[in-house]
């Protein structure tokens, strides 16, 4: 993993940056999983916690990983406001690294991570995920594609990818059901016109 994307670097960012004032999921997230029936979900590298929370809210009981104590902490705190004590019990909230922790396979329904700085072997990543995903079950990718002109001037090229080439280290256990790129408008970065690798696979019965 890059020096700079380090758990040391995720952690001081979060405590130098202010809160989210309204968190709020992902457009892809909430795009390609608003039709799956809840079950167990991993959300890997949480943030501040806005996908895990959608996720909890629809009914999903959701372990939630991110490698920021301080991320973790602000995530646990838009979750008791959001959902109220009752649904909040949904989340689990882990602190670990991505880079070098492994999920339990096969467990969870959906498998759903966005725009995880992987370090120089996101392949090896994406695979443990992947591992992670029950039969029948989803998995979803979502990062900067290399057409993303924003992201490129200012990120490693590992942080970079195509739906194709996550969708290139599956084996015939899966079918392929969206491997996109797409745009969006940014709100945090003056507008911009940002592009999206959208990986979205489902693991055979």
């Amino acid at each position: 993993m890059p020096e700079e994307f380090d758990a040391a670097y995720w952690e001081h960012r979060y405590r130098t940056h202010p809160a989210l004032r309204r968190p709020v999921p992902g457009p892809q997230l909430t795009a390609e999983t608003d039709g799956l029936a809840p079950g167990l979900a991993l959300d890997a590298g949480c943030g501040e916690g806005a996908d895990a929370v959608w996720l909890a809210s629809r009914g999903w009981h959701v372990t939630a990983v991110d490698v920021s104590p301080t991320a973790l902490e602000r995530a646990r705190e838009h979750a008791a406001s959001a959902l109220g004590e009752d649904r909040a019990h949904r989340i689990d909230w882990v602190e670990a690294d991505l880079t070098s922790w492994t999920p339990p396979e096969r467990r969870y329904d959906l498998v759903t991570t966005e725009y995880v700085h992987a370090g120089s072997a996101p392949a090896e990543l994406y695979a443990r995920l992947a591992a992670a995903v029950a039969p029948g079950g989803t998995l979803l990718v979502v990062g900067h594609h290399p057409a993303d002109e924003h992201t490129a001037a200012r990120l490693s090229e590992h942080v970079h990818f195509t739906a194709d080439e996550v969708a290139a280290g599956l084996d015939a256990a899966w079918e392929v059901l969206t491997a996109e790129n797409r745009t969006r408008r940014s709100e945090g970065h003056g507008g911009a016109t940002l592009h999206d690798a959208v990986l979205r696979a489902r693991r055979l019965p």
